[in-house]
């Protein structure tokens, strides 16, 4: 296909939103850049022009467990006011964080059009910069309607534009036969006795004879420790999802799991972060979430006494479990020179498993606190749980 024909058929798909999109645009005066900016954006960040219009943004999880980040069309302002190879670069520094773990990016169209579109040759550089080092070509599913991203991610989750939710609301309209409008999901039930995922600490804890160390936790990072301290790319590697999913239900159903049957040492790894992910509270507490993201405010000299401060402050079971995550993590940080695993490469694997915000997602402006948080723990382990010890804990 010719770059002629492919500029024409770009234009057909975004004359398709034009006339809506007029209609709009009709009810603004003006595109107000405030309307869309971070408003606890610092404005050092190195891509603060960019960033501030709130156009590439973390959403939480999928129903795999992988980071989930969107990225708004009907966000960009008209081309004079946005650079668009800053937003290139930008959204290539974002994904970069990720491109290690796997992760889902979701991709808004609506309100793309030839007011704010970038060129033909922009759009082939980002299809091509990314394509070669994300592989997006062989992963991309088309979904019409909204409700249809619940079958996907966690969709409370989501910051979707009112523009955007608008528009998916008079696609339905239009459509005789249209699928039901997106309904609140039911109460969840009661856990089973046997639950491992999704329950408190003091759930397990009660149900496990008063053991403190969660069952799945003590045999993934025993199995881990006997097999796995000298893997390259230890939690860093994905795992079969129908196997997780599989795992997944025969501990909930109290059933064994036998790690050894599925000869993959990612699995237990990734069995690991499913369930700190699946905690109902972060184990850092959600109490502590604005502490921790002061982290970076601290002087550095300091950073670790602020680490310990916080710690010493977490309720007994969460400290107990995260000193004895922590450890394991150290145990694989000393490893580094087989497992290419240093402390900052574990915190950025770990810190948004350890805690995240009472409501919504971590924004991006999170990951740089939340991850230096996480590997002070890791490289100052001794030195930040060495002086508080609770009757009945265990160390990896």
């Amino acid at each position: 296909m010719s770059e002629i024909d492919f500029e024409e058929l770009a234009e057909i798909e975004l004359q398709k939103d034009e006339a809506e999109y007029a209609i709009m645009e009709k009810r603004k005066t003006s595109f107000t850049p405030a309307a869309c900016e971070d408003t606890e954006l610092s404005i050092n960040h190195p891509y603060y022009d960019v960033a501030r219009h709130g156009i590439v943004q973390l959403a939480g999880d999928d129903n795999s467990g992988r980071r989930v980040i969107t990225f708004s069309c009907c966000r960009m302002p008209p081309s004079h006011q946005l650079n668009h190879s800053r937003l290139l670069e930008y959204l290539r520094y974002t994904l970069d964080q990720y491109v290690e773990n796997d992760y889902t990016l979701v991709y808004f169209h609506y309100g793309l059009n030839s007011r704010n579109k970038p060129s033909l040759n922009w759009l082939q550089s980002a299809y091509k910069e990314f394509d070669r080092n994300h592989k997006f070509g062989k992963k991309i599913t088309y979904l019409n309607y909204l409700s249809d991203l619940r079958e996907h991610l966690k969709y409370d989750q989501l910051n979707i534009p009112e523009d955007v939710i608008r528009h998916d609301q008079n696609i339905r309209d239009k459509q005789k036969g249209r699928p039901p409008p997106l309904a609140k999901l039911p109460p969840p039930r009661p856990p089973l006795p046997t639950q491992q995922f999704g329950v408190s600490l003091q759930y397990l804890k009660d149900k496990n004879k008063g053991q403190l160390i969660p069952p799945v936790m003590k045999q993934t990072v025993s199995y881990l420790k006997s097999k796995g301290l000298r893997v390259e790319g230890l939690f860093r590697r994905s795992a079969s999802i129908q196997t997780i999913k599989e795992i997944h239900k025969l501990y909930n159903q109290g059933k064994p799991v036998n790690f050894d049957d599925y000869g993959d040492i990612h699995i237990p790894a990734v069995i690991l972060k499913t369930f700190l992910r699946e905690l109902p509270q972060p184990l850092l507490t959600f109490e502590s979430y604005d502490q921790i993201l002061g982290i970076t405010s601290v002087e550095s000299s300091l950073r670790v006494t602020s680490c310990k401060q916080v710690i010493q402050g977490l309720p007994e079971h969460n400290y107990v479990v995260l000193k004895y995550l922590i450890c394991f993590l150290h145990m694989v940080s000393q490893e580094s020179i087989y497992n290419k695993m240093t402390g900052s490469n574990l915190a950025c694997v770990f810190g948004l498993n350890l805690i995240w915000p009472p409501k919504g997602a971590s924004s991006l402006r999170a990951l740089n606190p939340l991850n230096l948080f996480t590997e002070l723990l890791i490289d100052f382990y001794s030195k930040i749980f060495s002086s508080r010890t609770v009757s009945g804990e265990i160390l990896p």
